[in-house]
């Protein structure tokens, strides 16, 4: 019997704790077919601006949209990698310089699948998923993110 994937709620209010990021990697710790994971954290980094220094980044997002598009390329990763699991938080709201905005996990059997299947993850959600950055500034000025 195949097994049928539904979508995940992938959003996080705030920053992605430490804890919640071992929990998530101690969780597997049961299952002797996983050989390899690859993790991927994303920071917030406090960059200078014109004015002042970025304090944090509130993100929003078209959330129906993003979770759907979020779905369709979990399933072609899972699809051209031989993975065993895969997950993926991003935060909503703010965060602050320091703290984790973004978080994926890929497990396999053999380290090059996972590594490579966190690397696509990553970019794909960076330039296909409908989720803004607006950078916070020392000087109380915002400006809206472009991710590079």
């Amino acid at each position: 019997m195949e097994k049928t994937r539904k979508p995940k709620n992938i959003f996080v209010e705030g920053a992605i704790s430490p804890e919640k990021i071992a929990k998530s990697i101690a969780n597997h710790a049961a299952n002797h077919e996983i050989g390899g994971h690859s993790i991927f954290l994303g920071q917030v980094r406090a960059d200078a601006k014109e004015g002042g220094k970025v304090t944090a980044i509130a993100y929003t997002a078209y959330e129906e949209m993003a979770l759907q598009q979020a779905f369709e390329i979990r399933e072609a990763v899972f699809e051209k990698y031989p993975l065993t699991c895969m997950h993926i938080y991003h935060s909503l709201g703010e965060v602050k310089v320091g703290e984790i905005c973004l978080f994926v996990f890929t497990s396999s059997k053999h380290r090059k699948a996972a590594i490579s299947a966190c690397e696509e993850l990553v970019e794909r959600i960076k330039n296909e998923l409908p989720i803004w950055g607006k950078e916070l500034v020392s000087n109380d000025t915002s400006v809206w993110k472009e991710n590079t």
